[in-house]
């Protein structure tokens, strides 16, 4: 196997973990989301144990995805189109160009939301839920970035 068929093949791998990702992550979004989460509900979740878990599995699968997609399919697909960097920062503004993401700068916002959302214990309600809720409206940012990148693939007949 040549290398470039195995970048391929991992073109193709990351293909279908990021539309399960994303399918996963909209549908905890729904979930979680189909009303709003306020500092209330972030106080009910040592009593809640469902809306604890929902709580859970988004911000897994908000971190999972923006994890995949920043580290994972846009290196590789940079590289194989020719256009590799070695920096996050540089990766981010060529996906700006090419419109796959909105802008790098928001990018690295959500990226440190991902951070603060799964390395850090946040104790104070109201902090968790205004996270939670920043997650919530990045969401679309997210899968759209999935579905653009995705489109990549397809159009390039790689996926």
């Amino acid at each position: 196997m040549t290398e470039r068929s195995n970048d391929m093949e991992r073109l193709r791998f990351l293909a279908r973990v990021i539309e399960g990702e994303t399918r996963n992550l909209e549908a905890t979004n729904a979930r979680l989301f189909s009303e709003p989460f306020t500092a209330e509900a972030a106080e009910r979740l040592d009593e809640d144990q469902a809306l604890s878990e929902r709580v859970d599995a988004f911000v897994a699968r908000f971190s999972r995805l923006q994890d995949t997609l920043g580290d994972k399919l846009l290196p590789a697909l940079l590289k194989a189109l020719g256009e590799e960097r070695a920096l996050l920062i540089d990766r981010l503004d060529t996906a700006e160009k090419l419109g796959w993401i909105e802008s790098s700068e928001q990018w690295m916002v959500i990226r440190q939301l991902r951070n603060q959302m799964i390395h850090e214990y946040i104790e104070d309600s109201t902090v968790l839920a205004e996270a939670l809720q920043a997650g919530h409206d990045y969401v679309e940012e997210l899968t759209n970035a999935a579905r653009n990148m995705l489109g990549e693939l397809e159009k390039r007949g790689w996926k």
